[in-house]
């Protein structure tokens, strides 16, 4: 079996200068050499190595061996950082390093007239996202641990995968550098799915978890994160979490809410008296202090004002001295405890809820620190920053959710977004200068795969998206060129339907009998066609389609059974209510125990039947026709 690196694979948008003819990287027998500087180079940088070598491991069936020596001979694949690395510049020539030189997370991959492959970076994240391009280049999708995607190598093939020979195109391939200087998630309201995962299978949100997390976010370009923070406090559950952060090039944050990288649950632990600056002024100041000394060495973004204790707002109304008060001695501490000046340091100011009324009457904060806006928690900007904003030097962002906890109702247990609002509603950001920081609240991260993927995509390359194209290429790469349209249209069409109404809201008198019969067809063929697909992919593989209902086969079924359940409440129809709810309650138990053999237990534990408030039930409760 060959593979040939094309140039325009994927979500990825290469370039290729040069000439055009093929350099073979890997034959049966001949397996490639990763060449990288282990005395020099970023560590993070060594790691995502190791897992390139793994990742050839994965579709060629042998491990590379991973040297240090400079003078690779051909089918090596030399990796190094400029300005980290010497004998990168050894292997480039001038024009490949003025190409770099200054440049923010850009990478090159070269394919040498001498054999050898080069991946060069401008910057730690740079190398590290040329790695895993060439990963993906390869066949091995980001979503091979979080969505169990084997390697394309193994799709549908007779050919054994140590038969498999790799080549790539001469010339250099690049993607330039991100439009949005900061592109991250937010795993929020996680509980009780993605916190009984965790402890089932790590115990706490400790390092193990997170090394998982940050590697996703580096194989989809991602920098940034907010971390799991209901019952969790990233710095102070595990050191060793902002310690792999760091140096795999991860940026921390801490939520709207959790100013000074501290988290709410650690002034729950260790803080004293009320949270309330006015009155307790010097604990607060204090406990501030040792969030930035324990960030101080990290890229890590500061979040500075406050609200109240448990996301409400801090005061009835808007004192807008005292949290301009706040800021300004927020500062402070940040220039005393980083070691820094205050305007090195990066810093949001998020206008969450109540807190945009404060920058609607015009409380203002110095130039340098970031304007992160928001959307209404239901995927609308309801607030777009002004070119006096777009223009200050700390710039602007944005807050998105593809999840949320609060008012008129949760919505938290499946993924119901629709990627052409997003589109739609990004480019509105990008219009008004929003590009300092895309942040989108994930919920779990489980099953939001497609979601995530397409909004950091934008986020590095928003002109370059086109939502149909996006759609077939992340199926073409995924489940292969011969299942790629038709699954793109299931993932753009499963998109527009599940947006309409979330599970949460949906009820029997949601549409009248006209409505129901029209809405269930639509999901009815929808799901025909999906299941026609896994049928398709299992006779292929388990695997594939394993990981094609984690994407969104699973999803298809369970909301088109939740339509079925209400519309059999809308016929006064006890018997098909109860069948819906236990082929509900069998779906979940699938999902948590049968599917990758259990990987995924809990992670559809989450209620979602029987809503009477904004708030979530204790359980799923089985709807009863009035008699």
């Amino acid at each position: 079996m060959r593979i040939r690196l094309l140039i325009s694979i994927l979500f990825l948008s290469f370039t290729l200068e040069g000439k055009a003819s093929e350099q073979v990287i890997r034959t049966p027998g001949h397996e490639p050499r990763i060449v990288v500087d282990s005395t020099s180079e970023w560590k993070g940088v060594l790691m995502a190595a190791g897992n390139l070598a793994e990742d050839f491991r994965r579709v060629c069936g042998t491990l590379p061996l991973i040297r240090t020596n400079p003078d690779a001979s051909s089918h090596s694949i030399i990796i190094g950082t400029l300005g980290k690395s010497p004998s990168i510049r050894r292997v480039l020539d001038d024009e490949d390093i003025a190409s770099l030189e200054g440049k923010r997370e850009k990478y090159i991959i070269k394919a040498t007239e001498d054999g050898k492959t080069v991946i060069a970076g401008s910057d730690k994240r740079g190398t590290t996202y040329g790695i895993y391009a060439l990963s993906q280049m390869i066949g091995v999708s980001p979503w091979y641990w979080w969505a169990d995607v084997p390697a394309a190598s193994t799709l549908g093939k007779d050919t054994p995968i140590g038969n498999v020979t790799i080549s790539i195109e001469k010339g250099i391939h690049s993607e330039g550098e991100p439009e949005v200087e900061y592109r991250g998630i937010f795993l929020n309201d996680e509980w009780p799915a993605l916190t009984e995962w965790v402890k089932e299978k790590y115990g706490s949100y400790n390092h193990e978890f997170y090394l998982r997390v940050f590697e996703l976010l580096l194989r989809l370009k991602g920098n940034f994160l907010w971390p799991a923070m209901w019952d969790a406090a990233f710095y102070d559950d595990d050191p060793l979490n902002s310690y792999y952060a760091d140096m795999m090039g991860i940026i921390m944050g801490t939520s709207h809410h959790e100013p000074c990288a501290r988290a709410q649950k650690e002034w729950h632990r260790y803080g004293s008296g009320p949270w309330d600056y006015q009155k307790n002024k010097a604990a607060l100041d204090s406990f501030w202090a040792k969030g930035l000394e324990r960030m101080a060495p990290t890229e890590d973004i500061v979040t500075v004002g406050m609200r109240g204790d448990g996301d409400e707002p801090m005061t009835e109304g808007e004192n807008i001295a005292l949290l301009e008060e706040i800021v300004r001695n927020q500062r402070e501490l940040i220039s005393k405890h980083t070691g820094r000046k205050v305007e090195e340091v990066p810093q949001v100011w998020a206008l969450y809820k109540e807190v945009q009324a404060y920058y609607d009457k015009g409380m203002t904060v110095p130039s340098d620190v970031t304007l992160l806006f928001c959307d209404d928690n239901w995927g609308n900007c309801r607030w777009l920053p002004t070119k006096e904003d777009a223009a200050r030097s700390g710039g602007c962002g944005m807050y998105y959710h593809f999840d949320y906890v609060g008012g008129p109702r949760c919505y938290r247990w499946i993924n119901t977004i629709d990627t052409h609002k997003v589109k739609r509603e990004m480019d509105k950001c990008l219009e008004s200068g929003i590009r300092k920081i895309w942040i989108v609240n994930v919920g779990d991260l489980k099953p939001m795969e497609y979601p995530i993927q397409f909004f950091l995509d934008m986020a590095w390359d928003p002109e370059g998206i086109d939502v149909e194209k996006h759609a077939r290429l992340f199926a073409e790469k995924t489940f292969g060129k011969a299942m790629g349209e038709r699954i793109g249209n299931v993932l753009l069409r499963y998109g527009t339907l599940a947006s309409r109404i979330t599970p949460e809201m949906l009820y029997s008198d949601s549409y009248d009998a006209a409505g129901w019969t029209t809405v269930l067809k639509e999901w009815q063929n929808l799901d025909t066609e999906s299941q026609k697909i896994t049928d398709t992919l299992s006779q292929i593989s388990l695997p594939w389609a394993e990981a094609y209902r984690q994407i969104v086969g699973f999803e298809i079924e369970a909301f088109r059974n939740l339509h079925r359940m209400y519309y059999s409440l809308f016929l006064g129809d006890q018997d098909g209510v109860d069948m819906y709810f236990q082929r509900d309650r069998d779906l979940m138990h699938y999902y948590n125990k049968i599917l990758s053999g259990g990987k995924w237990n809990h992670m559809m534990d989450q209620p979602h039947i029987g809503y009477t408030s904004w708030q979530m039930p204790d359980k799923d409760i089985k709807p009863t026709v009035l008699q």
